[in-house]
Order: C-alpha cells, then sequence, then structure tokens
C-alpha cells in the first residue's frame, strides 16, 4: 500500500510540474517579444530630460508603452565619461535591443563598445565630427538620431539686437566635450561677421567653473554658453555671478534663460527626443539605422528672460519681444 501511495504521489508530481512548465511558456514568449531599450544619458539638466521625456512619448504615441510591450532601463552617468562606459557596456552585456544615447559623450561611449546593437543619438552637436556616422545623409553605421546643432548665427544676431555695443564675447566651455569645441570653432568663425572678439575659457570640472568665470568676467561684454552638459549643470552658479558684475548671457538654449540668461534663440528639446522616438519606432519595425539620416529640427523659438533684462537695465526692442516666449525668475 504505502509503495502504490508513493507511485501516485510522484505521478502527481509530474503532472504538476508539466502542468506549470506548460503555463510558464507564453510568459518566456512574451518577454522575448519585449523590445529592451536602454536609455543613457550623461547628466542631469532640463535639456537633456526633455530630451528622454520627448523619446518615451513618442514611442507612446505609437503604441509602445514601458512595462508592456518595451522594457525602459534608464541609466544616468551624472557627468562622468568612465560611468558612461560602463553603462553601455552593461546594456551591451543585458542584450538590450536598443540604446538611447543622450548628450555627444553616452554616444561615443555606447559607439565604442558595439557596433551592432542599434543606437538611437538625440542632443549630440555634430554625429560626423563625433565619429559617430560616416554621412548625415545615410549614417552607414548603427547610429542614427538627431542633432542639437546650435543656431550660433541666430544666436549671434539676437545677442547684436539686445547689447549692439557688445565688441567681447566670453565663452566658458568644457575642453572634455567635443560638442563644445565644435560649437567655439563655429562661434569664431560666425564672429568675424558680426565684429566681435571671441575670448574662451575652458575648464574640466564644476569645482573650477567659479574661479575660471572670475577671471572671464573681467574681459568681457557678454557671455555665450553653449550647450555644453557641464556648463547647463552650472548654470545657476554662472548666472549669479554675472549678474553680480552686470554681464548679460546669451544662452543656447531654453534652460539656460529658465536659469539666468537674459535670452536666446534655440530648439526645442522635447520636440528633439520626441523626433529621435518616432525614429526609434522605425528601427523597431524593421528599418536600419545605417540606411536612416541624421535629423534636425528647422523651427527655432526666441525666448527672453524679462526679469533678467529688468534688473541689467536692457531694453527689449518691440520686434524681439512680439516673436518671443517671455520667462520671468531664473536668476
Amino acid at each position: 500500500m504505502v509503495g502504490k501511495k508513493v507511485k501516485c504521489i510522484s505521478i502527481f508530481i509530474v503532472l504538476i510540474t508539466l502542468i506549470l512548465g506548460g503555463c510558464n511558456t507564453p510568459r518566456e514568449d512574451l518577454k522575448e517579444d519585449v523590445v529592451k531599450i536602454g536609455i543613457t544619458q550623461i547628466v542631469e539638466h532640463p535639456a537633456l530630460d526633455a530630451s528622454r521625456k520627448g523619446f518615451i512619448d513618442a514611442l507612446e504615441s505609437k503604441g509602445f508603452k514601458d512595462g508592456e510591450n518595451i522594457d525602459i532601463d534608464s541609466q544616468n552617468a551624472q557627468g562622468d565619461i568612465p560611468t558612461a562606459q560602463t553603462i553601455a557596456e552593461n546594456f551591451v552585456s543585458q542584450k538590450k535591443d536598443m540604446i538611447l544615447a543622450i548628450a555627444t559623450p553616452t554616444a561615443q561611449a555606447a559607439y565604442n563598445i558595439t557596433k551592432d546593437t542599434p543606437i538611437l543619438i538625440t542632443a549630440v552637436t555634430d554625429p560626423l565630427k563625433s565619429g559617430l556616422v560616416k554621412s548625415l545623409d545615410k549614417s552607414q553605421t548603427n547610429v542614427t538620431g538627431t542633432s542639437d546643432a546650435t543656431p550660433i548665427k541666430k544666436q549671434f544676431k539676437m545677442l547684436k539686437k539686445l547689447i549692439p555695443k557688445a565688441k567681447k564675447i566670453g565663452i566658458l566651455y568644457n575642453t572634455s566635450e567635443v560638442n563644445s569645441e565644435i560649437q567655439v570653432d563655429k562661434a569664431k568663425e560666425v564672429a568675424k561677421e558680426f565684429d566681435v572678439e571671441i575670448i574662451t575659457t575652458g575648464v574640466t570640472s564644476v569645482n573650477e567653473v567659479a574661479q575660471s568665470l572670475d577671471a572671464l568676467l573681467e574681459k568681457i561684454d557678454v557671455l555665450y554658453t553653449p550647450t555644453d552638459n557641464l556648463v547647463a549643470s552650472s548654470m545657476p552658479l554662472i548666472s549669479d555671478e554675472c549678474m553680480k558684475k552686470s554681464i548679460p548671457i546669451i544662452g543656447a538654449e531654453k534652460s539656460h534663460v529658465e536659469s539666468g540668461a537674459l535670452a536666446t534663440e534655440g530648439i526645442d528639446y522635447y520636440k528633439l527626443g520626441f523626433e529621435t522616438g518616432l525614429m526609434a519606432v522605425d528601427v523597431i519595425n524593421g528599418k536600419k539605422p545605417k540606411d536612416m539620416p541624421i535629423n534636425t529640427l528647422k523651427d527655432t523659438e526666441s525666448i527672453v528672460n524679462i526679469e533678467v533684462a529688468e534688473k541689467l537695465n536692457i531694453d527689449i526692442p518691440k520686434d524681439i519681444l512680439d516673436s518671443s516666449l517671455e520667462i520671468k525668475g531664473g536668476e
């Protein structure tokens, strides 16, 4: 009798195991169907955060929702390049289906790790000069996405309208960021058209900003802040020091103005990220990054910080006021 009971129990256990095993199979299949996306961002600041949100919203607008048919793993390098490299390595080892790299340093880190996993980029100034693609029309690599190439000529035109007597323009930038060096070179070219002199000061960490800025402000009439991740993270400090010495700031993008710059003519980073998200949907649906272009936003918007203008006693021309978004506060 005991033998029969043991035999019956053994058969029951086998049956239960088979039933549970059969129940697990569809779940495993479902997991394989979920698109795994790793997001690597160099640092937290409003422009890059807006790009990330735009990307995710674009995916959702096309039916791809995190936790359902896509799985998003978002990581931040907190401004540290080796950390960005480690994040990229982890994404590749985890076999992510796609990587979104926000900003040039993280894009380069991801591309250094993999030439196979599709990499979508956003907020990258010049993917060609940064070595990420072979052509802007068709990348010919595993990279595609959007560039935040800054309309420096439009920004300098605004600068001269707002501060017509300005002759010496200062630029504080991170010498470790290729995208910043590209913007400095472009600014020097554009400066010739507006008869202004560019005076640059390079930094490599947030700890150097205050001292370097203090020396720079003694030599300039206006400070221009590029789309530099270190500079963006330091904008509250930069705008505070500039206000103390009555030096206006022309920023490269909206968040600079929100943090105390006088004005900008720039792109919308949420829209930039949204465009990248739509391109990611194309990749999910079968397009190859190597056959896709690098897109840019054609439209720009003028933004003026009215409160900063009042504190600096700068009169905003009517044509700029009529066509600009007005922001108050930020200093």
